[in-house]
């Protein structure tokens, strides 16, 4: 059967389950774009290139699945980089397809073109420039291969225009041994002996602790992270980009660790003797000042990417594995093992536990809403599973530690790259990809503003999200630092609560606007929000600017410096 490769490409997309690609057209892509008329897939036109990459990344992690991304040469490309950075440093699988001039334009400057496979070569797990069309069913193939196997991440196929246009036969690759990526073996199974080896470790330790990373959710490993932590009695805190692996509800779970983790879950990684680190990479945000992280641990580092033992902290066990196997296999060899008493190891940690709750000064009836509480409220009034998708900045650490997880893939949000105008567009995809979920963004003033446009999308395209924007008229987070570390001098972080109009702006792009001044508006606004399920809605939340994120551990120092609310300073 003979194809154009615009046909093939999109036959290929078929062949691979794609369901929906999220992009926008322009000249170079322009070519396969009219197949897609006649094709099972879905595809959401977007307002911006970096919404179409957010939402893959959101419909990405909402499903396991990888995300698909299609967009134009030149302006159109580079529009999508941040979403590659981004789901580059947060093991996302994407798929990105670029138009790209004809080939025998490259390298003189035509209109529109961008050498978009060097500038993303840094970003991407790999990329392909594809110069014949015959080669675009493998290469597809083989993009999809690279992006969901080994750690998972973003790739890009770069399509020029006459590629697109020119003929060949079609054909569909067999398996891995048809593609040609010479030198690509991720690993598979585990080493036995080093799984022995680790559970002898834990029984011998005193005050073991399991911190677990991205890779559990990203190697469906929680059933199995659960069963290990129950065999053997042991503690648990999840990272940012674990929420949701272990659930919050747990009686082993401390909490999130990092700059503002829980006070339990941060002096338990300083306490510890033995961490276990499961698909984590002891991130900046989570060690503090490295020396001063876990001092009198050892550690076990489970992950599938071997770059990353030794990277940050040398581990006395390394493990290289893909969470699922690994983890399951330490489950198992715990079945038959004899459990330490670790009575006093959980004793001391209960007492962090009583004395450093998370907490915050509720509401007393008079002034602007607390953010904390708006969380609080949001997560009491949305029903079970609720997907939540977060911006960067105090909303997002609000969310994330107010907001009770209890399953994998419900917590959306961009950890490594701390990427704002995250939140609209990555909720819109997670909506798509779970159409069966509550999704709601809690995002700020500031990050809405860089991608609010993307509301025209989901109202146009039927997908009704929800955003609380936590309105308090400045870069929270930026604000918090220059308070307590630069004299108060507020550098350019104010914004003006009123400018936008978030309700006029939501109504003109076919949304419901809310606005909440009031506390005693807050939980009929978001019943009001929970009820609607024909368009997205938007609630203007007016919060206090002076509320800060607490516990916090200042950039630099060790997190034994950690700060905790002011309220709990003498106990």
């Amino acid at each position: 059967m003979e194809l154009t490769g615009a046909q093939a490409l999109i036959k290929a997309l078929e062949h691979q389950g794609t369901e929906v690609i999220f992009g926008l057209p322009g000249g170079a892509i322009l070519p396969v774009y009219d197949p897609i008329i006649d094709s099972s897939i879905r595809h959401i036109l977007v307002r911006h290139e970096q919404g179409a990459g957010h939402m893959a990344e959101g419909y990405a992690l909402a499903t396991g699945r990888p995300g698909v991304a299609m967009v134009t040469s030149g302006p159109g490309a580079t529009n999508i980089v941040t979403p590659l950075a981004n789901a580059y440093m947060d093991s996302t699988p994407l798929v990105v397809v670029t138009g790209q001039v004809a080939t025998g334009s490259i390298g003189t400057d035509a209109f529109q073109e961008c050498d978009i496979t060097g500038v993303t070569s840094g970003i991407t797990k790999h990329n392909w420039l594809v110069t014949d069309a015959k080669d675009l069913p493998r290469i597809v193939a083989e993009a999809f291969h690279v992006a969901t196997t080994g750690r998972p991440g973003p790739v890009l196929i770069d399509v020029p225009k006459d590629v697109s246009q020119s003929m060949m036969e079609w054909y569909w690759p067999e398996g891995t041994d048809d593609l040609d990526l010479p030198g690509y073996h991720p690993p598979v199974g585990v080493d036995e002996a080093a799984i022995a080896e680790a559970i002898s470790m834990l029984l011998a330790a005193e005050r073991p602790l399991l911190y677990v990373g991205g890779g559990v959710i990203q190697g469906g490993a929680s059933a199995d992270l659960r069963a290990l932590a129950e065999r053997l009695n042991l503690p648990v805190v999840t990272t940012l980009m674990a929420r949701g692996a272990f659930p919050d509800s747990h009686a082993q779970h401390l909490g999130m660790p990092g700059m503002h983790g829980t006070y339990t879950a941060v002096t338990a990684l300083q306490r510890a003797d033995l961490v276990v680190s499961l698909g984590a990479r002891f991130d900046d945000r989570v060690t503090g000042k490295v020396d001063g992280f876990a001092p009198l641990a050892k550690i076990i580092h489970v992950d599938i990417d071997r770059a990353e033992h030794g990277k940050v902290r040398h581990p006395d066990l390394a493990i290289v594995a893909d969470c699922k196997v690994a983890v399951a296999a330490l489950a198992s060899a715990a079945g038959s093992a004899t459990p330490s008493d670790l009575s006093a190891w959980w004793s001391e940690l209960r007492g962090y536990q009583a004395r450093y709750p998370l907490t915050y000064e509720p509401h007393d009836g008079h002034g602007l809403l607390k953010p904390q509480q708006v969380v609080e409220t949001l997560r009491d009034l949305s029903p079970a599973g609720t997907i939540v998708a977060s911006g960067v900045g105090q909303h997002q650490m609000w969310a994330s530690q107010f907001w009770n997880f209890e399953e994998p893939r419900t917590w959306i949000n961009s950890g490594g790259a701390g990427t704002m105008g995250f939140a609209v567009p990555s909720a819109i995809g997670a909506k798509v990809g779970r159409p069966d979920r509550t999704v709601w963004a809690i995002d700020g003033d500031g990050c809405f503003q860089m991608t609010a446009q993307e509301l025209v999308t989901a109202r146009a395209e039927g997908i009704p999200v929800k955003i609380a924007i936590l309105n308090n008229a400045y870069l929270g987070m930026v604000r918090q630092w220059q308070e307590m570390f630069y004299d108060e001098r507020y550098s350019e972080v104010y914004l003006s609560p009123d400018l936008p109009n978030y309700v006029m702006w939501a109504e003109a792009m076919g949304c419901v606007g809310i606005r909440v001044d009031d506390q005693r508006d807050v939980e009929a606004a978001i019943e009001q929000a929970n009820a609607i399920d024909d368009r997205p809605v938007v609630i203007d939340f007016r919060t206090d600017a002076s509320e800060k994120v607490f516990p916090m551990v200042p950039a630099g120092l060790s997190n034994d410096a950690i700060m905790v609310h002011p309220s709990q300073e003498q106990r």
